[in-house]
C-alpha cells in the first residue's frame, strides 16, 4: 500500500530517478548527462503539445527533490503585446487575485494529459542518451589506445573477403573492429574464438559509433610487442630507434642503450632467446633481426645488413642518405637477401639508399 500523502506521481517519479541511478551504476553514464537529455526531450514534446505557448513552456528535472515539473510560464501585463509569453492582468487574476503586472504566472501542465507523451519522449531519449554516451565513452577509451597493442577475440572470419571481425577490449570498454585482409599477416592461420593481438592505428568517429582501425602488419606492432616483452625497453634503458618490416616474412629493429652496462641486443633477445622467440611466435614465425643503432651512418648501415658481414661502407653524399657497401663475395647473396629483401629492409631502417658491391670488384 502507498503511504498516506504519497501520490501515484510521487511513486512514478521515485521509480524514474531510481532507473536513472541504475543506468549510472550499470553503464557508467553520469546521471546529470541523462537528466539534461531528458529535460530537452520533454521540453520538445511539451512545445509540440502547446504550440500557442511553445516559447513559454518550461521543464525542470530536479534530482535532489526527485521531481519533474512541467508548466507554462507567462508574465502578467496590463497590455499584452506577445500572447505567447504574456498573460493579461484580467486572466491572471482569475488564477489568483494577488497577481499584478510584472508577476510571473506558472500554469502546471496536467501530468495525466501529458503523461503518455512525456513517458514516450523520456523513453526515447534514455535509449538515445545511453547509445550516445556509450559511443562517447568507447571513443574516448580507444582514442587513448591509438598506437598501442590490444588483445581481442576473433568473432568472425569472412571467407569471401578474408576480413576478420574482432571484439577488442580496453579496460571495461568493448567494441567490434574489423581487421581487413590487407592488414592480416600473409599466410597466418586464424580461427574463430581465438585470441589475437592487434595494433590500433587510428580511431575515427562514425555514424554508427567509433571505428577502430587495427592492423597486424603495421611496424608499430613489432615495436609495441618488444616494449611489452622487454623490461629494459619498458623502463627506458633500451630504446627502439627504428623499425622496418615486411609482415609475415622479416622485420629489422634498431636498438640503443642509455646504460653502457646494458647490451641492447642481448636485452631484446633475452635469456636463451626467450624474449624475441615469444614475439616471433606471436607474429606467426616472422623472422626478426635486432641490430645496434649508431649515429654514424656507416656503422648503422653495416649493422643493418645483418646477418651478412660487411667489409666497408662509403658514403656517397654529405647527408649520409646514399652509400656504397662492399661485402665479401661469399656474403653478397646474404647481404642482398632473397628477392632483395635484406638490403631493402636495411635501406628502410637506416633511411639510406644502399648500393652493394662484391669485394672482388675492388681487388687489385
Amino acid at each position: 500500500m502507498k503511504k498516506a500523502g504519497v501520490t501515484n506521481e510521487d511513486v512514478l517519479n521515485a521509480e524514474f530517478f531510481e532507473a536513472i541511478a541504475d543506468i549510472e551504476r550499470e553503464k557508467g553514464i553520469p546521471q546529470n548527462y541523462m537528466f539534461e537529455k531528458i529535460e530537452q526531450a520533454l521540453l520538445t514534446a511539451l512545445r509540440k503539445d502547446v504550440p500557442d505557448s511553445a516559447e513559454a513552456a518550461r521543464v525542470v528535472v530536479d534530482p535532489k527533490k526527485r521531481t519533474i515539473e512541467m508548466y507554462i510560464e507567462k508574465t502578467v501585463a496590463d497590455e499584452v503585446e506577445d500572447p505567447t509569453l504574456e498573460i493579461s492582468t484580467e486572466e491572471a487574476k482569475l488564477v489568483s487575485p494577488k497577481y499584478k503586472a510584472g508577476d510571473v504566472v506558472r500554469t502546471p501542465v496536467d501530468a495525466k494529459k501529458f503523461g503518455r507523451i512525456a513517458a514516450q519522449a523520456a523513453k526515447q531519449v534514455i535509449i538515445q542518451g545511453i547509445r550516445e554516451a556509450e559511443r562517447s565513452m568507447i571513443y574516448e577509451e580507444f582514442t587513448s589506445k591509438e598506437h598501442e597493442v590490444l588483445t581481442g577475440v576473433i568473432a568472425h572470419i569472412d571467407e569471401r573477403t578474408g576480413a576478420v571481425s574482432i571484439n577488442v577490449s580496453s579496460n571495461s570498454e568493448y567494441t567490434e573492429a574489423v581487421l581487413p585482409a590487407s592488414e592480416c599477416i600473409p599466410g597466418e592461420k586464424l580461427r574463430e574464438g581465438g585470441y589475437i593481438k592487434v595494433y590500433v592505428v587510428e580511431v575515427k568517429k562514425a555514424a554508427r559509433g567509433p571505428q577502430v582501425m587495427i592492423s597486424r602488419t603495421h611496424p608499430g606492432l613489432v615495436k609495441r610487442l618488444f616494449e611489452i616483452e622487454v623490461p629494459e625497453i619498458a623502463d627506458g634503458t633500451v630504446e627502439i630507434r627504428a623499425v622496418a618490416r615486411e609482415a609475415g616474412s622479416r622485420s629489422k629493429i634498431a636498438v640503443w642503450s642509455n646504460n653502457p652496462a646494458v647490451e641492447p641486443i642481448g636485452a631484446c633477445v633475452g635469456p636463451r632467446g626467450q624474449r624475441v622467440a615469444a614475439i616471433v611466435d606471436e607474429l606467426g614465425g616472422e623472422k626478426i633481426d635486432v641490430v645496434n643503432f649508431s649515429e654514424d651512418p656507416r656503422d648503422f648501415v653495416s649493422a643493418a645488413l645483418a646477418p651478412s658481414d660487411v667489409s666497408g661502407v662509403e658514403l656517397l653524399d654529405a647527408g649520409g642518405r646514399s652509400c656504397r657497401v662492399i661485402v665479401p663475395d661469399s656474403q653478397l647473396s646474404l647481404a642482398i637477401g632473397k628477392e632483395g629483401q635484406n638490403v631493402r629492409l636495411a635501406a628502410r631502417l637506416t633511411g639510406c639508399k644502399i648500393d652493394i658491391k662484391p669485394l672482388s670488384q675492388f681487388s687489385t
